[in-house]
């Protein structure tokens, strides 16, 4: 019985140590609180807005709501604001953003409008610090450092205010290790069915690589016990994606900044 307890609780002293979020409470945490984020933009197809485009970061910044937005690695180094692992279902075309140059991306248009793929520089520019940005880093088929390092190299001299984020723990463990300084979250979902290793991600085991400052959670998994335990010990809590103002209703308590898409949010002032 001794051995038995002594066990358990060394598993559990080593699961604390696996979820456990960063210790700090970076300051950039007092913007995050309450805010709604437009997800890849606050984009329409009915109005020729489509996601992850220069249209739909104008249309949030007209609206007040910060913006969401997903970086690739190109062929030939660029940093591009697209969120699919292919082209085939923004641009109906087969491959890979890292499969092509810069140059070969402009020529393709966003879901049949006149609009192009955008560079993270020019995602920057149209933004120009008027809004808060939160990047989500893509990096499933190319190097999350060598995206690391490209993103990074624009983002210094960027002065508006912005967050990061990715399911990859490699991209917040560079962050840890190389720009402390900014504010990083680890992204998950529960990931019922799913590889053991997305299952594990689901559980935040992976924060003892990351440790993030937030959690950016699937809110239709907002009850789960590993995100909930990880709030409580100090992660800031952002959930993702609201999509109709009834879910955000119904799951707004257990966060405290809030990702949506495909209609505008009632914003409640606190």
């Amino acid at each position: 019985m001794v051995v038995f307890a002594c066990v358990t609780g060394a598993l559990l002293l080593l699961f604390l140590f696996l979820l456990f979020p960063s210790l700090r409470r970076h300051p950039d945490r007092a913007w995050l609180r309450g805010l709604y984020i437009a997800h890849r933009g606050l984009h329409d197809l009915k109005e020729n807005t489509p996601e992850n485009s220069l249209a739909a970061f104008r249309a949030a910044i007209e609206h007040d709501f910060a913006i969401e937005i997903d970086i690739h690695l190109t062929a030939d180094g660029e940093v591009v604001v697209f969120h699919d692992d292919t082209l085939q279902r923004m641009c109906g075309v087969d491959g890979r953003p890292e499969e092509k140059t810069l140059a070969e991306l402009k020529q393709l248009r966003l879901q049949g409008t006149d609009e192009q793929i955008p560079t993270l520089r020019e995602c920057l520019d149209t933004v120009s610090g008027k809004t808060p940005l939160l990047i989500e880093f893509k990096c499933s088929s190319g190097s999350c450092k060598a995206l690391c390092r490209a993103a990074d190299t624009i983002l210094s001299a960027y002065q508006g205010a912005y967050c990061v984020q990715s399911f990859y723990p490699p991209v917040l463990l560079w962050y840890r290790r190389h720009r402390r300084e900014i504010c990083r979250g680890q992204l998950a979902s529960a990931f019922p069915k799913e590889a053991i290793h997305k299952q594990l991600l689901g559980c935040m085991v992976f924060n003892c690589l990351a440790r993030p400052d937030f959690v950016s959670y699937d809110h239709g998994y907002a009850g789960h016990a590993c995100r909930r335990l990880c709030t409580l010990l100090g992660a800031h809590p952002v959930g993702w994606t609201f999509r109709t103002q009834a879910e955000l209703a119904e799951d707004k308590a257990a966060f405290d900044t809030y990702i949506f898409e495909g209609f505008l949010p009632t914003v409640e002032e606190e």
